[in-house]
């Protein structure tokens, strides 16, 4: 079944979301992210995307004591990202009971290393595509590269990689809905499935996202937190959709 994934985005130790993934324009949601993550599951949500941002900032998991507490409350998987770029990092979040752990920056500034974490955590691992205008960007979506999202995510066809979350960056935090058409093309170009994130805004662009082949789920949070979206309707609606 098509999963719809609430996101829970830590900061300075609260819930929030940002606007097109800048640090500089943030709007805070909950003082205790644990809170945000019962709230959600008490709505029917069948997993958990948690993000470290100051993590994915500063380069290195800042709140796994958060996300350790997350996991333990909650029932259903959560999966994490958010500056996992060392082994220890993966391991510790293995350890701490987290389902997936998605990686983007590790894996285009040092495959090696990427591949060492896929040794760690076969099957767990996870390709994050965070994508702008086409290209690849990394550190926090700070910098873009020269990398095509498609070639790029390609090379890790044939790794024991789950799949992979691709991000339009331009839409996220935006609510002006989802890039489909790159999404689409994304998703048509790989053969693992993808989790599409950034930019719904209406029930409709779920299920129009529902409908691409091999995209499986998609990440929500803007949209839920400012009540754009009803998250429990549309949980039932897709579960009779199957």
């Amino acid at each position: 079944m098509f999963e719809l994934i609430p996101a829970v985005d830590i900061k300075d130790g609260k819930c929030v979301r940002l606007y097109k993934g800048r640090a500089d324009a943030v709007k805070e949601y909950f003082d205790n992210p644990v809170e945000a993550a019962l709230l959600w599951q008490n709505k029917g949500a069948t997993r958990l995307h948690v993000v470290d941002l100051d993590g994915a900032f500063e380069g290195v998991p800042k709140n796994i004591k958060i996300v350790e507490e997350i996991v333990k409350r909650l029932s259903i998987p959560v999966q994490f990202g958010g500056g996992v770029r060392t082994v220890e990092a993966v391991k510790a979040l293995k350890d701490a009971g987290v389902d997936r752990i998605i990686v983007g920056t590790v894996a285009v500034e040092n495959p090696e290393l990427f591949e060492e974490m896929i040794d760690v955590f076969p099957d767990g691992m996870v390709l994050g595509v965070d994508a702008k205008d086409g290209y690849m960007t990394t550190r926090g979506w700070v910098e873009k590269t020269e990398l095509k999202a498609v070639e790029f995510a390609k090379k890790y066809e044939d790794e024991p990689i789950w799949g992979f979350v691709y991000t339009d960056i331009s839409r996220d935090g935006t609510l002006e809905g989802p890039n489909f058409e790159e999404v689409e093309r994304f998703a048509g170009s790989v053969k693992k499935p993808v989790i599409a994130s950034g930019g719904i805004a209406r029930e409709e662009d779920v299920f129009r996202l529902a409908e691409i082949p091999n995209v499986v789920g998609a990440i929500t949070g803007k949209a839920v937190y400012e009540g754009t979206i009803d998250f429990e309707s549309v949980v039932k609606r897709l579960e009779k959709k199957g």
